[in-house]
C-alpha cells in the first residue's frame, strides 16, 4: 500500500538484514553519483545491499560494499560492480554524521535503494548494533505481532 509519501517511488533493493541487526536510530535521504550502466542495471532491479555501509573520508560520505551487477548488455565500459560510490549530502549533514560515528561510536547503512523522479536515492540509516538478546527479543515481540493479528482476523 503507497502512502502518499512513496508515490513516485520505484524500490529498487531493500536491506532487510540491518532492520535484524541493527536498532535504527535516524534515517537520511541521499543521492548517489553513478555511471550510466549502473543506473540501467539498477533499472533491471541488480543491487544487493547485504554487507554494504557508509563511510566518511575527507569530508565526503561513500557507499562501500554495495554490489551493483554489470549491464547486461554493456560493453567493455561496464562498471565494476563493487566499487565505491559517493553519496550526495550537504556538508552540514556529513558533519553531522562522522561526528556520530566517531564519538558514539554508530554505524551508517543503507536501507533502500529506489528511483525517485528518475533519480536514484539510498536511504541512508545511522543505527547501533544489537546484541543477541536484543535480536531474540525483537523475534519474539515480531512473532506475538503476527499471533495477535491473526487472532484478530479471527
Amino acid at each position: 500500500m503507497a502512502t502518499k509519501k512513496d508515490a513516485g517511488e520505484k524500490l529498487i533493493a531493500s536491506n532487510r538484514k540491518a532492520f535484524h541487526d541493527y536498532f535504527v536510530l535516524q534515517k537520511l535521504e541521499a543521492g548517489i553519483a553513478l555511471t550510466g550502466t549502473e543506473v540501467k542495471s539498477l533499472r533491471e532491479g541488480r543491487a544487493n545491499l547485504k554487507d554494504s555501509y557508509v563511510d566518511v573520508d575527507r569530508g565526503e560520505a561513500w557507499l562501500v560494499g554495495t554490489h551493483i551487477s554489470p549491464y547486461s548488455h554493456g560493453n567493455r565500459e561496464n562498471h565494476d560492480p563493487e566499487r565505491k560510490r559517493k553519496l550526495l549530502l550537504h556538508r552540514r549533514e556529513i558533519d553531522k554524521l562522522e561526528g556520530q560515528i566517531v564519538e558514539k561510536g554508530l554505524t551508517i547503512v543503507p536501507l533502500r535503494l529506489y528511483f525517485k523522479g528518475g533519480r536514484v536515492k539510498a536511504e541512508i540509516a545511522v543505527v547501533r548494533g544489537k546484541k543477541l538478546y536484543d535480536k531474540r527479543e525483537s523475534e519474539k515481540r515480531r512473532e506475538l505481532d503476527r499471533e495477535a493479528e491473526a487472532a484478530m482476523k479471527r
